[in-house]
């Protein structure tokens, strides 16, 4: 039975072996997961016989709290692709900003896109217009990786409704709507800095060379290819109407009950958006509002667009709720609070301790999701006690799920095939980038919490 320094030896064992399990012998992350909450439960002063009810228990309040969310918003989002919605999104962000400008058009188009789409969807969804973009503007297809990716990855970890920030927001019990609003604020300049800035400064070392021969033939044979004459085309309009439905319904309810209503907490208005405005209600409303709306600009059937959101849903649950059980061992252990006093020893702030301690597991099993939902089950409960506001530390977890992404994240090969980028300039465009882009997060929380007194919700 382990305990005290035993136990955090136990833990980083613990880690090695996740990490083993996922790289060297390919397992899924649910499997690992798993197998390595129940090892950990063992050798913990956890009673043998209590192990299982406590990855049960774990599993289950996860996805008690954002199970249904993560299905409805990955069937929202595949509608929203299959119907052009994301094409046409990132067509009028160009011609708003202009050709000259597109660095920050494509900004836009990711931090963007990433909210109803998953990272790999998206960035697969996107990579021909950064092919076209470098051969139009003559700046380096890197630039553009760069931007699409990072910009991705940030709103992924950071913006509601994607699985990671949701399961951190409900682990931190913090307004869904404050977090969204403050999780985009934070956004923006991570995007900037980390995909624009950094995108231009790594794009001036890495030339396009003979890499846009093959992009061209690619480009040009998708041209060639027959439209079908009968397909509708979707208006830009109601792309970006359908893209803030759910937004706009979960913003709602948190500027009438929290702003409009807050000396009437009672008046029936407010018990209305409350249920419109509730994050399964929001999604759920704007899936069947998909259903009806996005059909006409859609080639499968909707059964067809419902049968691959299946597909998707069904393991980022299972991995959200594995995540949430090995995160309910290390806490049931007393770990968390073991790591917290031995960090906490080093004078290390609250809000770093989050951030590392997410980055550190993001590097190690390789997914943002699995990351921000380890930390924010083990961190979550402790908030009050480290003195910080829930929401910052929240959003410092979610910091941490940005960067640092190695060979052992899907995302990265991604990146690489997609991006026509070497092993090698894989690491330093998206690995180095999203770490440019975690560490500005950081400062942006930190920059909230200088401001705390004078800011809502915080």
């Amino acid at each position: 039975m382990l305990t005290g320094n035993g136990l955090i030896i136990g833990f980083i064992v613990a880690l090695a072996i996740l990490f083993v399990l996922i790289i060297r012998f390919k397992w899924d992350a649910f499997i690992a997961l798993l197998v390595v909450a129940i090892g950990l439960g063992l050798v913990s002063a956890i009673p043998a016989q209590e192990v299982p009810e406590v990855i049960a228990t774990g599993f289950g309040d996860t996805l008690a709290g954002v199970g249904i969310l993560i299905g409805l918003g990955i069937i929202f989002g595949q509608f929203l692709a299959a119907s052009g919605g994301i094409e046409k999104i990132a067509s009028s962000m160009l011609k708003a900003f202009g050709v000259k400008n597109s660095p920050y058009a494509m900004a836009a188009t990711s931090t963007t896109v990433a909210i109803p789409v998953f990272f790999d969807a998206a960035f697969i969804i996107l990579h021909k217009l950064i092919y076209s973009l470098s051969i139009r503007t003559k700046i380096s297809l890197a630039t553009f990786v760069a931007i699409l990716a990072i910009g991705l990855i940030v709103s992924h970890s950071l913006i509601i409704p994607t699985p990671g920030p949701l399961v951190v927001a409900d682990q931190m019990g913090v307004d869904i709507g404050v977090f969204f609003i403050y999780g985009l604020i934070v956004a923006i300049p991570a995007t900037l800095v980390g995909g624009v800035i950094y995108g231009k400064i790594i794009g001036k070392r890495i030339t396009n060379g003979a890499r846009l021969d093959d992009v061209k033939e690619e480009l040009q044979a998708n041209e060639q290819e027959e439209k079908d004459p009968n397909q509708k085309e979707m208006p830009t309009w109601l792309a970006y109407a359908m893209l803030g439905l759910p937004i706009i319904l979960i913003l709602s309810n948190t500027v009438i009950n929290n702003v409009v209503l807050q000396n009437s907490p009672n008046a029936m208005i407010g018990k209305v958006f409350a249920v419109i405005g509730d994050k399964n209600s929001a999604l759920l409303i704007s899936v069947i509002a998909a259903m009806f709306i996005l059909t006409p600009y859609i080639k499968e059937k909707t059964s067809t667009v419902m049968k691959e959101a299946f597909d998707s849903s069904g393991m980022v649950l299972l991995i959200t709720g594995a995540g949430g059980a090995f995160g309910q061992v290390v806490q049931q252990t007393g770990l968390g609070e073991l790591l917290v006093d031995l960090m906490t020893g080093f004078n290390m702030p609250a809000l770093i301790l989050g951030f590392v301690f997410a980055q550190i597991l993001r590097a190690s099993l390789g997914s943002a999701t699995v990351a921000l939902v380890t930390t924010s089950t083990i961190l979550g409960p402790l908030a009050v006690d480290l003195g910080v506001s829930p929401v910052l530390l929240g959003l410092a977890i979610a910091a941490g799920g940005i960067g640092l992404s190695l060979p052992n994240d899907s995302g990265f090969w991604v990146v690489n095939k997609f991006g026509r980028l070497s092993v090698t300039e894989t690491i330093r465009v998206w690995s180095l980038g999203g770490f440019v882009a975690g560490v500005t997060a950081l400062v942006m929380v930190h920059l909230l919490s200088a401001m705390s007194g004078f800011l809502p919700g915080l």
